[in-house]
């Protein structure tokens, strides 16, 4: 979903409201350099598996209820993808209290990030900005992308749509904002998609003059 190169993934990466995802720990045992931050990364392992068990079920629910708004092609249903995405959280729980203790997992949340200006070469964001543009108004979209821009030398945002299915209403004006500053804002297609219309990604990177 973003596109990422064999270079992409040797240079130092952040993601941000990562969750309870498996990249953190597929990348870090392939020797990558990765950070997650969340706010969930407070509660411990036993507390997010609880929670993970408790809204399993919905979420297998609200993908049957929707299945039109998806591709059905990486995964057969919502049952397969049920258990893709239960194995990678599982993934992730057996190495969440390593991750902790190793720094790779840090309470935190934008539009606030405990790091240095540039510390990262790559800043990505899946499944939160724009996805949520009921929850997140557009004036907390450019606060938070700015403050990823600071700690990362390139950004990249998946998917650009909202909950609806439609592209999210903050966008044209998150565009509009940084390309009228110091910051290149793109466009760009990504080979994932499943759901449908979510092609392509937000690209940002701040201008250095």
């Amino acid at each position: 979903m973003f596109a990422l190169s064999e270079s992409d993934l040797e240079g130092h990466i952040l993601g941000c409201g990562d969750g309870p995802a498996s990249f953190n720990a597929e990348l870090s045992q392939g020797g990558g350099r990765i950070m997650s931050v969340d706010p969930i990364y407070q509660f411990t392992k036993e507390e997010i598996s609880n929670r993970i068990q408790r809204v399993y079920p919905g979420m297998i629910a609200e993908l049957v209820r929707h299945a039109d708004n998806y591709l059905w092609s990486s995964f057969k249903d919502p049952g397969h993808l049920g258990s893709v995405r239960m194995s990678a959280m599982n993934r992730f729980l057996d190495d969440y209290e390593g991750g902790l203790a190793a720094g790779r997992y840090v309470e935190a949340s934008l539009p606030e990030l405990p790091f240095f200006d540039s510390e990262f070469d790559l800043g990505l964001c899946s499944h939160l900005l724009f996805l949520y543009s009921e929850q997140i108004d557009a004036a907390q979209h450019i606060e938070a992308l700015i403050e990823m821009c600071r700690v990362a030398k390139e950004v990249r945002v998946y998917p650009l749509l909202s909950l609806d299915g439609r592209v999210s209403q903050h966008l044209p004006g998150v565009l509009r904002y940084f390309n009228e500053r110091d910051y290149c804002a793109e466009l760009k297609p990504v080979p994932y998609q499943f759901q449908k219309g979510a092609g392509e990604m937000l690209t940002l990177r701040k201008i250095i003059c």
